[in-house]
């Protein structure tokens, strides 16, 4: 059994991660930034760097999963900010937090995600590829940046370069069920960019790996092994729905709609997990109908 400390506890992930490892008899305890209200709640104020760090005593791994959403709202130069700041205020307090502890924790798995590449083509992108050019991938450089102080103190930091995260609960996928039950979905642009995804239960067991297995250090993508384009993820909502695509959304009318935002939707970033890959990682829904089909069911 081990003490985990979680931030993003009631997020899309956040939500699912927590049940999964008391499952197993991990002890969890939830960051908070409010008042704490239950036993399992610690306070910290990401904004502050304050954290109790009396509360997280004993804690054996923290995974950091907070942050503003980056879809959640049109992005303004305000709102562009608050996901900036989220992550590296909160990365930066979390680290320091981990730091401090004595004894330490062994390893702080810090979020983070594939907008690391930015848009890549059809180019195949690994562990191993450059930073790649934009907002996202920005953020995501700062982001990762942020950890060094738990790196600077010995502690084992994965960073979980995520995907899209393929539920009915969140993200993407939360939009489009409805309009693709509906009847009415279609493929987004050209349909030709890559959409690199992973299931919820595969992103919660990778998390888990990254948690638990000490060869995993530094970059690590979390998506499926097989990206797939727009026009195939159409396809396969089509398939395990049972319902007509036939009506696109132009890009046009995305831009107006998302503002900056639809440059990432209409992006393309064709991510190959290598290291998951390489330790032996078993995916339960390596395939997009794999994934599509376990959201449907409500996952």
């Amino acid at each position: 059994m081990m003490r985990v400390a979680i931030t993003g506890a009631s997020g899309l992930i956040g939500s699912a991660l927590v049940p999964a490892l008391r499952a197993r008899g991990d002890e969890v305890i939830r960051l908070v930034r409010r008042a704490p209200a239950a036993p399992d709640e610690v306070r910290w104020d990401p904004r502050s760097g304050d954290v109790d760090l009396a509360g997280l005593a004993g804690v054996h791994g923290i995974v950091h999963l907070a942050g503003a959403g980056v879809g959640d709202k049109r992005w303004t130069d305000a709102y562009k900010a608050e996901i900036r700041d989220s992550r590296v205020q909160g990365t930066t307090t979390i680290a320091k937090a981990a730091a401090a502890l004595d004894p330490k924790p062994a390893v702080l798995v810090s979020g983070s995600a594939i907008g690391y590449y930015g848009d890549t083509g059809d180019r195949i992108v690994t562990e191993e590829s450059p930073q790649g050019a934009g907002f996202l991938a920005d953020v995501v450089a700062e982001w990762e940046a942020s950890a060094r102080p738990a790196v600077d103190a010995g502690i084992r930091v994965p960073f979980a370069r995520t995907g899209l995260v393929v539920s009915s609960h969140g993200g993407a996928w939360k939009r489009l069920m409805p309009i693709f039950k509906a009847g009415i979905g279609g493929k987004i642009g050209s349909g030709s960019q890559y959409w690199s995804f992973i299931s919820l239960r595969d992103e919660v067991s990778a998390l888990m790996a990254l948690l638990d297995d000490d060869r995993y250090s530094g970059p690590v993508n979390l998506t499926a092994p097989t990206p797939v384009t727009n026009a195939e993820v159409t396809s396969a909502m089509g398939r395990v729905l049972g319902r007509p695509t036939l009506l696109p959304v132009p890009a046009f009318a995305l831009k107006i709609a998302l503002g900056e935002f639809s440059q990432d939707v209409l992006g393309s970033q064709r991510v190959i997990p290598t290291v998951l890959e390489r330790d032996g990682f078993t995916w339960n829904d390596p395939t997009i109908d794999d994934a599509i089909s376990q959201a449907a069911a409500g996952s």
